[in-house]
């Protein structure tokens, strides 16, 4: 049986894999969260796509407004630099 996770424990990976390459891919913990059997924490798009749940979006937002942006062309986290622009959204 395998163990379920908190949503700290999601959260928590998401920071530490950010801050280890600079960026984190929305893919990137869709796959670990799918290899690692926490499918509570995903939904499907209307193209049929595995996505995070807006709970952990919010969460994540949440924990890090001030320093991390998205990117949504590419659909990944960053964080913030002198350039970017008032709120979450940046380009590339």
């Amino acid at each position: 049986m395998q163990q379920k996770f908190s949503l700290e424990i999601i959260l928590e990976w998401m920071l530490l894999n950010l801050e280890k390459d600079g960026c984190l891919y929305q893919e990137d913990v869709v796959n670990f969260l799918v290899k690692n059997h926490q499918m509570d924490f995903l939904k499907e798009n209307a193209d049929g796509n595995l996505v995070l749940k807006l709970s952990v979006n919010s969460s994540f937002k949440k924990k890090t407004e001030n320093n991390v942006v998205w990117v949504k062309p590419e659909r990944y986290w960053r964080f913030r630099v002198p350039e970017d622009e008032p709120g979450r959204e940046a380009r590339g």
